[in-house]
């Protein structure tokens, strides 16, 4: 049997972390509970987390510093918990690199569906297994490796992706030069557990032209077709891994 993954979840309602420990383990993960962003950072030095749940509104740092901090030295995936009325908070976390968000009060059954979905994205199989994609798209001065998730420049330097960004640019890449819609991008990108009023897709593709165009004003990659959605311009080749 392969490792279990393993899941950091920072909330300070000891209730959900009780709950969120108990449902976790029970579904083949080894869970860790942090009440604040302080005893998350001690907790990740002995415990290296394949993904993190990380509660928006705590006592101390909040969840959009903890996110912001994390991002400069991981690209762990972060699933954010998010209550009902923080639609402009939730659109920030994405956009400083959480991966997807679940607004309070949440169905744990729906946590650990999006957790498998993320975990999916960032690693297509358990820990220490072998993807078996090869894959490697080539445009303009860009390499994307499927079975790595990972983008790189022609001189070997690596863009750093979140999983959200990286299963967005792949989707677009693998069907250049289609149309895609938003809600096929959601689709494409997140799955079954995709909420079809959900219009972080435009905060991703924002984010995915400041790290590959030269001028994210006027893209040459990533297109905006008008009430239609979006398509990757660039001429597109598959070249050996």
């Amino acid at each position: 049997m392969g490792a279990a993954y393993r899941i950091l979840v920072v909330d300070d309602d000891a209730e959900i972390l009780a709950l969120l420990e108990g449902v976790l383990g029970r579904n083949g993960m080894s869970a860790r509970a942090a009440r604040n962003a302080e005893e998350a950072d001690r907790v990740l030095e002995s415990f290296p987390a394949d993904l993190i749940v990380l509660d928006l509104m705590m006592e101390g740092e909040d969840g959009l510093s903890f996110c912001r901090r994390l991002r400069m030295r991981s690209n762990v995936p972060i699933i954010m918990l998010t209550a009902l009325a923080e639609d402009v908070d939730r659109i920030i976390g994405l956009e400083i690199g959480a991966d997807d968000y679940l607004p309070k009060p949440f169905n744990p059954r729906e946590l650990v569906a999006r957790i498998k979905s993320v975990l999916r994205r960032t690693r297509d199989t358990k820990p220490g297994e072998d993807t078996g994609d090869d894959a490697v798209f080539a445009f303009g001065p860009f390499r994307l490796s499927q079975a790595h998730m990972l983008l790189v420049r022609e001189n070997g330097d690596p863009v750093h992706l979140t999983s959200g960004e990286f299963a967005l640019l792949l989707a677009l890449v693998e069907r250049a030069p289609r149309v895609l819609s938003r809600d096929q991008l959601l689709d494409l990108s997140r799955g079954a557990v995709a909420n079809p009023f959900d219009r972080s897709i435009d905060s991703q593709i924002s984010r995915l032209r400041n790290k590959i165009e030269a001028d994210p004003r006027r893209p040459d990659y990533i297109k905006t077709v008008r009430n239609l959605g979006y398509a990757f311009a660039a001429k597109v080749s598959r070249v050996p891994a």
